[in-house]
């Protein structure tokens, strides 16, 4: 375990300290007047910082004794920090969720994360995603072909991200002629970057996120999409998909293996071990959650897309990415930078 992994559990065990297992309580009795905590991986005002406070409006409501669920922020490496986090330090009582970059599901096969992604006790997810590389106008890369021809700068969270696994993929696999600038502490960053010129684009954005919160940028034609990048493309999008750009059977088998954490789009997940009676309750209230009149009215009006994915499949599609051939996981660790060298 490296340094940045070992200061982020020893810093934050502090923030656990004192922290108890009443596992012997009951639902009702656990939740009442409680705050529930909802980690978000990322800094204010991103796509997963707006789903999250979303969700934590309405689901609250749906879990017996109706705690109060509160959204806090806890960004850093591109959501490693509160994945890490929430995985080995916070109490698993039920007490805390959290959400973090999808990636972070195939991170620890790469070698990037220090913990199994299957162990998370996984909740659920709003909405499946598709990701996409949205550029300048102003950028003189117009399109796939340009993206492969002409030197450009994308922007970056951190090793392990979505978007920096999408555009170092781009670049290691299908040679587009790009340089990552790391280190933004999310989407609204990034996206800012790009108005000022700063980067051409951002490639790993999620498209529901683009369409939600930078509508703006799109409807006043500051950026457009390029290229999308899902098992599924997106029904309203007609520029190439990153999935079909794979000519060989290997480069078909590291695509897939990278792009397969879009089905889980925002997913939300507990620490590992949290009680049984606890975990069912957590998973209960969120898919009622996605059926509660009032959050999709929410939901809508606020552009975010909504169209779940139950923990149990989380679950299952975890266990498919985790039994991918160790070869093809190795030329996936080398083309998406987690494995330097």
């Amino acid at each position: 375990m490296n340094k940045i992994w070992k200061g982020i559990l020893c810093g934050a065990a502090l923030l656990a300290a004192g922290a108890t297992s009443a596992s012997g309580q009951g639902i009702e009795d656990f939740y009442k007047g409680r705050d529930l905590t909802v980690l978000i991986g990322y800094a204010p005002g991103g796509g997963y910082d707006a789903y999250a406070r979303l969700l934590s409006q309405f689901m609250g409501a749906h879990l017996p004794g109706g705690p109060t669920l509160v959204p806090q922020n806890m960004p850093g490496a591109g959501s490693l920090k509160s994945a890490t986090y929430l995985f080995g330090v916070a109490p698993k009582d039920g007490s805390v969720m959290g959400t973090f970059a999808q990636q972070l599901a195939v991170a620890p096969l790469l070698g990037d994360a220090p913990f199994d992604a299957r162990q998370f006790t996984w909740i659920g997810s709003v909405a499946g995603e598709v990701s996409v590389c949205a550029y300048s106008t102003a950028s003189p890369v117009k399109s796939w072909e340009d993206m492969k021809t002409i030197p450009h700068k994308v922007g970056g969270e951190g090793r392990g991200s979505d978007v920096d696994a999408l555009s170092l993929t781009l670049k290691n696999l299908f040679g587009a002629k790009l340089e990552v600038i790391t280190g933004y502490p999310g989407t609204t960053d990034m996206m800012l970057a790009v108005e000022r010129g700063e980067i051409d684009g951002v490639c790993g954005i999620s498209y529901g996120s683009l369409k939600s919160r930078f509508a703006n940028l799109l409807d006043e034609g500051k950026v457009h999409v390029i290229l999308q990048a899902g098992l599924k493309g997106a029904p309203d999008l007609t520029v190439p998909n990153a999935a079909d750009l794979a000519e060989t059977t290997e480069e078909k088998q590291i695509i897939r293996f990278i792009l397969a954490p879009n089905v889980m789009g925002r997913p939300y997940a507990a620490p590992p071990g949290i009680p049984a009676e606890r975990a069912e309750a957590l998973r209960t209230a969120f898919d009622a959650t996605m059926k509660d009149p009032d959050f999709l009215a929410k939901a809508a009006s606020l552009r975010l897309e909504v169209s779940p994915v139950t923990g149990a499949e989380i679950a299952g599609l975890l266990e498919e990415i985790y039994a991918t051939p160790k070869a093809v996981i190795e030329k996936a660790a080398e083309v998406s930078g987690a494995k330097e060298g």
